[in-house]
């Protein structure tokens, strides 16, 4: 019997291996004869690196860069063969900055150019970059600049650090343009389908968690407005409306602008890097994990990605989650069987964070009893079948 587990990361407990060593634990107090196979996943956001680099052998490097406040600080992308993979909010993220520091208006993706720009320099021309849990709304235009594009106001003067500031562009200037960009293929990998304008873009959906108010948000989507007529004009294209530009606060929208990058599921992206389809042959189950899901999870979350995979190879899976919200039974009309929470009594999130690993062997191992209930009762209907089949 084999058992593939592939499980995200959960936040605040642990990463997206650590949670496969605790769903495997759990699993061969039932099963202990079973083969596991135990992948690292995620989605594109926070964990991506780690997860990629410890499922394909590759390594963290370490740049120097600048967080969303431009403060020097050190951030990493992971080098596996010759391509690299990166988050965005290693160093554009929402958990570099403090609660009171939080603004989007000033808030800036130059760290996640740095990133970019550090990784051609090394050799890299093949670069995935997760876009998620940004601290940033200035649709990339940080990243640009970082990347040698000079954004320029009615008198040429370069633009200031922020979202804010875009409704003073004026005009691109793309003469001190990283080179190395044109001969590299860079990917999205993206979770979200948000427009980069709008009652669902960037400003709207995502400025208040990065700390915007309304008057904030009407200033960011007029900047964001203007920022993307002047690029669009330049680039020749229209690309606001494009599923996933209003990612991480409009840097998807810069990387198809600026880098000519590609956008793509995130969590298609890191299954086909992952060769999952591969390590599905021969496979009896698969488990997978995420700290909670309801009835938005059918959007990109990565169980889902994982289940479509599963089912189209005709194998049974179960979700282990830390909670379940409204609307979660709808995830059962797309591949996943069975939906076990690992909290079975009242008890606070800081104490379901420290219990984690407890939770999860525990809920491992009733998913697999239940499991192996099934299992009985086919081998006891066999038998009867085969009674009834015997002559008197």
């Amino acid at each position: 019997m084999k058992i593939v587990i592939a499980s995200d990361s959960w936040k605040g407990s642990n990463t997206s291996i650590q949670a496969a060593v605790f769903i495997e634990n759990g699993a061969r107090r039932v099963f202990p004869r079973a083969q596991y196979m135990k992948i690292p996943i995620a989605d594109g956001g926070e964990g991506t690196v780690a997860a990629l680099t410890e499922a394909l052998g590759g390594r963290i490097i370490e740049v120097p860069a600048e967080d969303p406040l431009q403060r020097p600080i050190t951030a990493f992308y992971g080098a596996i063969g010759d391509k690299a993979v990166m988050e965005m909010a290693a160093a554009s993220g929402l958990p570099l900055l403090a609660k009171e520091e939080k603004n989007p208006l000033t808030a800036s993706s130059r760290g996640t150019g740095q990133l970019i720009a550090a990784a051609l320099e090394a050799g890299y021309t093949d670069i995935t970059i997760g876009i998620g849990g940004s601290a940033t709304n200035d649709g990339g235009a940080g990243m640009a600049q970082a990347l040698g594009y000079r954004l320029l106001d009615t008198e040429n003067r370069e633009l200031k650090p922020g979202g804010g500031e875009l409704i003073r562009l004026a005009k691109i200037d793309p003469s001190g343009a990283h080179p190395l960009l044109k001969s590299a293929a860079i990917r999205i990998a993206c979770d979200v389908d948000n427009p980069l304008l709008g009652s669902k873009g960037a400003s709207r959906t995502y400025g208040p968690q990065k700390g915007a108010d309304e008057s904030d948000i009407v200033k960011l989507e007029a900047a964001l407005s203007r920022f993307a007529d002047i690029a669009e004009k330049w680039k020749g294209e229209t690309l606001r409306n494009i599923p996933g530009t209003g990612a991480a606060g409009g840097l998807g929208f810069g990387l198809l602008a600026f880098c000519g990058a590609e956008m793509q599921s995130g969590i298609e992206t890191i299954l086909s890097l992952v060769n999952f389809d591969r390590h599905l042959q021969g496979a009896s189950l698969v488990i997978t994990g995420e700290g909670r899901i309801d009835g938005q999870s059918i959007h990109g979350k990565t169980p889902m990605g994982i289940a479509a995979h599963a089912k189209a190879a005709g194998i049974p899976v179960v979700a282990i989650v830390g909670s379940l919200g409204t609307g979660a039974s709808a995830i059962y009309e797309y591949g996943i069987d069975a939906l076990m929470p690992t909290v079975d009594t009242a008890m606070s999130l800081s104490d379901a964070i420290a219990r984690s690993r407890e939770c999860l062997e525990d809920t491992a191992e009733r998913a697999c009893r239940l499991i192996r209930i099934g299992m009985d009762m086919q081998e006891t209907l066999k038998a009867e079948n085969r009674k009834g089949r015997m002559p008197e």
